[in-house]
């Protein structure tokens, strides 16, 4: 959606169908799929191999999951064409210079003002720009992970944007943050509980996007 609102004509690629998908979609291996046609290309490997939480209580999960970083950074760059690679923080070491991007940057919170707090990091070998720092500042924020939750406090200090969310309760004395606080914060509106979970805001990649663009125009010059 950030590359739409950027000004790009996007096709989106999985090997599982995305029934919420607001765009052209084909269902395809992102490592077979005919990649010619495109101006540029955007990533998202899986990221349980690298994510804390498989880490955490799935350690012995890990080598169950590819890693398709460096498969997929040899497709793009045979493309010739700018790309960007997307990846969760314990994936910072597998990208190559990457540039982050939190919520706090643009300002994403929930209607209760508690911020969004999701690291991810991005590859993109074309991009020289400086990034706004990460904003945290707040008492309370909203992240993408779970945990961190202080009983002091009538909202938790962190609540994760991660698996399958109903609607805001209270449980332990502490009103939870429910789906629809999580689209608020992400900017979504188009996806279900666990989708969020993979999502990143649009309001990351609308930022790529207009960097991408003014690189493609200087290239067209």
């Amino acid at each position: 959606m950030g590359y739409y609102r950027a000004g790009f004509d996007v096709t989106g690629v999985d090997i599982k169908p995305q029934p919420h998908y607001p765009f052209k979609f084909i269902q395809a291996d992102a490592l077979e799929v005919d990649l010619s046609g495109y101006d540029a290309y955007h990533a998202s490997p899986p990221c349980q191999r690298y994510s804390a939480m498989t880490k955490g209580r799935w350690q012995d999960r890990v080598e169950t999951h590819p890693d398709l970083i460096v498969p997929i950074r040899e497709r793009l760059m045979a493309t010739g064409k700018p790309y960007v690679i997307e990846n969760v923080a314990g994936a910072k070491h597998y990208l190559i210079n990457p540039v982050l991007l939190c919520g706090t940057m643009f300002g994403l919170e929930t209607k209760y003002h508690n911020q969004l707090r999701r690291h991810r990091y991005f590859e993109m070998p074309w991009y020289n720009a400086l990034t706004p720092p990460c904003a945290h500042g707040k008492s309370s924020s909203i992240g993408v992970y779970g945990g961190g939750q202080n009983p002091a406090r009538k909202r938790p200090v962190t609540i994760g944007v991660w698996g399958h969310a109903g609607g805001t309760s209270n449980r332990d004395g502490l009103i939870q943050f429910g789906t629809q606080d999580r689209k608020d914060a992400m900017g979504i509106d188009w996806m279900v509980g666990g989708e969020l979970s993979e999502a990143i805001p649009p309001a990351y990649t609308e930022f790529i996007g207009k960097h991408l663009l003014q690189h493609l125009e200087r290239l067209a010059n």
